[in-house]
């Protein structure tokens, strides 16, 4: 068995992802405290309706979403398991306003680590996957913290998702490709079960809320209805869970494509940048995919604040290329 520290390891020595001091390891260290967050907050859901987590906690998160109770309880599990980290210089969290500073010596606060802790919370209570979406970047060498968690996702060290569902798994890259751990209920560790999983180059799922379909810019709607009429040389079914997390984990396995266009609404988009979209737009094209805002690469929009939106599409690379062509975006 090779367990996720073990594989971080091993890419920490391949990719020579500095450590601190000399200690080899320390970045599989500091990244064991997702895998610790990971098992708390799926203890939680798997016991949720047994205790009183279900619903909502009663208050908004700077989103101005309602927070539901698992919400507040993922946020905590990841604050505690993370700032007790060597080498975490601070923490950015859907659920709070501003970063939490955790290490402001650059000699020793090297990484900034960046998540959703519950992403799709609002299905907790009906029993729908739900999932932790994280990213990681080092700390610049010049500037301040600002700018370190500011960084496009071009410059992630390391991005990925873990999915809570029949099974927990966490899928990570670090940029030699896209890997699958499995949690093992035995033993506690999560276990390499998927080494360089690949993206099929066209797949037969589509995935949108298409109750929004009239608010969608043209080429938008046009695009679906291409692929509804088998435009693509292929009958596509529609599948949409309501579950980034979930949603995204099916495209990565069987390909498609996955849709939040702009709206009337939200011209700029809903999904968050740093911490839904850069992630996720890491793993799909460590995987063979493609991701956009529907004209520009994900991975290449420069943020300007911690919780910026953006519409975002992701799939596999024959849909992305005909959307593309279909909204006047780049391939």
């Amino acid at each position: 068995m090779t367990t996720f520290e073990e594989h971080v390891l091993g890419q920490e020595k391949l990719l020579e992802i500095p450590g601190f001091g000399e200690a080899r390891g320390s970045f599989a260290w500091m990244m064991s405290g997702l895998t610790l967050a990971a098992r708390r907050i799926e203890a939680q859901i798997r016991s949720a309706g047994l205790g009183d987590v279900y619903g909502a906690e009663g208050s908004e998160n700077v989103q101005g979403e309602a927070q539901q109770k698992l919400d507040v309880v993922a946020n905590d599990a990841m604050m505690e398991c993370l700032g007790s980290r060597e080498g975490v210089a601070a923490l950015v969290s859907e659920e709070d306003e501003s970063a939490v500073v955790v290490d402001g010596d650059p000699a020793t606060g090297r990484y900034i680590f960046i998540f959703d802790p519950l992403d799709g919370s609002s299905n907790i209570d009906v029993n729908v996957n739900v999932g932790t979406i994280f990213s990681v970047h080092r700390r610049l060498a010049e500037g301040g913290l600002d700018e370190s968690m500011l960084q496009a996702g071009t410059e992630q060290v390391m991005g990925g998702y873990v999915l809570y569902g029949p099974s927990t798994v966490l899928v990570y890259t670090a940029g030699t490709g896209v890997h699958g751990f499995t949690l093992d209920a035995a033993s506690g560790a999560f276990v390499l079960t998927s080494e360089h999983m690949a993206m099929p180059e066209q797949g037969s799922y589509y995935s949108v809320n298409e109750a929004n379909a009239a608010e969608w810019p043209e080429g938008f709607q046009t695009y679906v209805g291409t692929l509804r009429s088998g435009g693509l040389g292929r009958a596509y079914s529609s599948r949409y869970i309501g579950s980034l997390v979930a949603d995204f984990h099916r495209t990565l396995l069987k390909g498609g494509v996955f849709l939040y266009p702009p709206t009337d609404k939200q011209p700029g988009g809903k999904l968050r940048l740093l911490y839904e979209a850069n992630p996720l737009a890491f793993v799909a094209e460590q995987s063979g995919g493609m991701a956009t805002n529907g004209v520009d690469r994900v991975l290449e929009i420069q943020p300007e604040k911690i919780h910026q939106r953006t519409a975002f599409c992701v799939g596999s690379r024959r849909e992305m290329e005909a959307l593309a062509a279909a909204v006047g975006g780049k391939a």
